[in-house]
């Protein structure tokens, strides 16, 4: 099957909010040696498009958690072979992920996770609707060097102003360099708030990692 014959399938899967579908077109996908990566990249469009269609109750919470459930799985069928690459090592800088309280987004964040674990990182997923003392005692306990918070919603971005200054009031704000995410987020924003990397991706966000820790 032709790449993009394999890309709309795995697009008209999703939009069904079809787990199953969605599976056996990624285990095709690995099959076939079709490029992961382009599409780890219409798989996350996809999705944003699911969440714009939940805002406005043309999908519901059933169906999104099904498309969330068979995006995840797919995922984790994808991480074995972009490892393959080579870029598994021994001596893996370790972050820690999550999204911010109060917001139940998965899909960034979990695209972000598969894309640094790819990039060389060891990385532990918090999950989602996390208070600030979560994200700062996880790092803490797994001597992480990053800490990435993401906030999927402009109701709960400035969740990550409270985690950097969480962070200070603790007197931990050198011990790690913070990254923000997510969708309302900009560059200007992170400035703002004193955040030390933002990407607009998960490809972005491997980059920006690596440069924060040369740094």
């Amino acid at each position: 099957m032709a790449n993009q014959e394999l890309l709309q399938k795995m697009k008209d899967a999703l939009l069904a909010c079809d787990e199953d579908a969605v599976i056996e077109t990624a285990q095709e996908v690995i099959q076939t040696g079709t490029d992961i990566l382009e599409m780890i990249s219409a798989m996350g469009e996809t999705m944003t498009v699911l969440g714009d269609k939940f805002q406005v109750m043309e999908v519901f919470l059933p169906e999104l958690l099904l498309a969330s459930k068979g995006f995840k799985a797919a995922m984790r069928l994808f991480e074995p072979e972009l490892l393959k690459s080579g870029t598994a090592g021994a001596d893996r800088p370790k972050v820690v992920i999550g999204s911010v309280k109060g917001d139940l987004h998965t899909v960034g964040k979990d695209m972000v996770t598969t894309m640094m674990t790819v990039g060389g990182f060891e990385v532990k997923d918090l999950g989602i609707d996390l208070d600030a003392s979560t994200f700062i005692n996880e790092a803490v306990a797994i001597d992480a060097k990053i800490i990435c918070v993401s906030a999927l919603m402009s109701s709960t971005i400035a969740q990550q102003k409270v985690v950097l200054e969480f962070l200070k009031a603790k007197g931990l704000r050198d011990q790690f360099k913070v990254m923000v995410g997510g969708g309302p987020c900009t560059q200007s924003w992170a400035d703002s708030i004193g955040a030390d990397g933002f990407a607009k991706d998960a490809v972005g966000a491997v980059a920006v990692a690596k440069r924060l820790l040369a740094n």
